[in-house]
């Protein structure tokens, strides 16, 4: 470890090298509910892509694993890297480097968090729209994971707002994606595979980011229904509008109260109407011209009445935008409530009633309680498990899990797989395509030191 860390020190500088006692507890865990925390063997701190070559070159010669790390707020334990991995922290990567209102891309280091970004977009009258709930996420996370969050039903997920990337591969080799173009036929799309292999094939150091007009004007509707089976049914015609929502949020009834009074927010709604809600349906609507959002609304709420909702509120304001924050911070009231664990699979949306119905036989049978919101616009499906037993739950994960898919889904949507999900991937995916992904990864990695563990064994 001494050779390793003095090479790291000439690297990066002996003040951005951390071992033994002096790596905070912090750099040991990511929100993952399930993982187990454990310190790296070092923290290293690069502040630039040639230090990030040099300490990848470091690590292929001593056969050491490395793991990146961006601000630590995901929920599958990618970026935990263990007592035998070197956990590059890009904390001082992050600079956003170009804002290019001509062609409406970002350039940013992967350290740039998502609140830092939008600080430099809302003067310019521009917006990155990929929003997952944390603004202190960063976009280097958020580029391995393949984030979401709420205004993907407008905007999509972040691989549709990746131009182009700056990667470093294992052995130090630094590789150019992309650039400030939509689109090319030049090969393999090199930026798409990187994109969503959490750390696991490349170390990306920039990023050139899609930009759009912010728009000035929106409003946000709630819509309880009497059963989820109404929401979920509500959905499609809605999209088929083509009012294009920003946000199309189902949130259940439980959790609806949960993180209204975690947030100790009074909506309004009288008792009578919540007490026939089974679950709501959340919209927010944008746009450039006040009276086009008026119309806009307007023609929403007497869809949704029209489809059966008990009422429809538009929400003041101050109101819409704490209801949001609120809906963005269920992960932690569900953490707060004592959940097990977290589920965000994805189907297609028009399957999604039927797919829910399932979930709730499947909790019964396993004396599960099972409730949750999601991006019920594209399908994502957030659950929250309370299940204590570890052997009860993984039956009703590998479940819930096995039924999304039955149904043309994927095993998770936004989280990424890490060390969570990889035992329900490793076990209901296509054996053809786990060993397709496999030959990948040597290509990129033939040493196995990036992440390792992560996605695969």
């Amino acid at each position: 470890m001494g050779d390793i860390a003095g090479l790291l020190a000439e690297a990066v500088g002996p003040e951005n090298v951390l071992t033994g006692h002096a790596v905070p507890d912090d750099y040991g865990h990511d929100e993952a509910l399930t993982v187990t925390p454990r310190l790296p063997l070092a923290v290293v701190r690069p502040g630039s892509t040639a230090e990030v070559s040099a300490v990848l070159r470091i690590a292929q010669q001593a056969r050491v694993p490395v793991v990146a790390r961006g601000s630590g707020t995901g929920l599958s334990g990618a970026a935990v890297a263990g007592p035998e991995a070197v956990l590059v922290s890009f904390e001082r990567m992050d600079a956003v480097l170009e804002v290019d209102t001509a062609n409406h891309v970002a350039v940013v280091q992967p350290g740039v968090t998502l609140e830092q970004l939008d600080r430099h977009a809302e003067p310019l009258g521009l917006v990155y729209p990929v929003f997952p709930g944390e603004p202190s996420a960063s976009i280097g996370g958020n580029v391995a994971t393949n984030a979401g969050g709420m205004r993907a039903v407008k905007y999509g997920v972040t691989r549709h707002q990746v131009l182009g990337l700056e990667a470093v591969l294992a052995g130090g080799k630094v590789v150019r994606t992309g650039g400030k173009f939509v689109k090319s036929s030049t090969g393999y799309d090199l930026t798409q595979l990187i994109v969503g292999s959490e750390g696991t094939l490349a170390l990306v150091t920039e990023a050139t980011l899609k930009l759009y007009p912010r728009a000035p004007e929106a409003a946000t509707v709630l819509a309880p229904f009497s059963s989820l089976d109404e929401v979920t049914g509500a959905v499609p015609p809605v999209v088929h509008s083509g009012i294009g929502p920003r946000v199309l949020e189902y949130v259940d009834a439980i959790t609806m109260a949960a993180i209204t009074t975690s947030a100790g927010l009074d909506l309004g709604i009288p008792e009578e109407v919540r007490d026939k809600a089974s679950a709501y349906l959340v919209v927010v609507l944008e746009s450039t011209h006040e009276d086009r959002l008026d119309e806009d609304v307007a023609a929403l709420g007497d869809m949704l009445s029209s489809l059966g909702a008990l009422e429809v509120y538009v929400l003041p304001p101050q109101a819409g935008a704490h209801l949001i924050t609120a809906r963005e911070r269920a992960f932690f009231v569900a953490k707060a409530s004592g959940a097990d664990d977290i589920v965000d699979v994805v189907v297609p949306r028009a399957v999604i009633p039927r797919y829910l119905a399932q979930v709730g036989i499947l909790a019964q049978e396993h004396q599960a309680l099972v409730t949750g919101c999601g991006h019920v616009g594209d399908g994502n499906v957030h659950l929250s498990v309370f299940q204590p037993d570890a052997e009860r739950r993984h039956e009703l994960l590998t479940e819930i899990m096995r039924a999304g898919l039955a149904l043309g889904g994927a095993i998770t949507g936004e989280h990424g797989l890490g060390t969570e999900k990889k035992p329900y991937f490793m076990a209901l995916e296509d054996p053809a395509k786990v060993e397709l992904m496999r030959r990948i990864k040597d290509a990129f990695d033939p040493e196995g030191i990036l992440n390792p563990g992560k996605v695969f064994d």
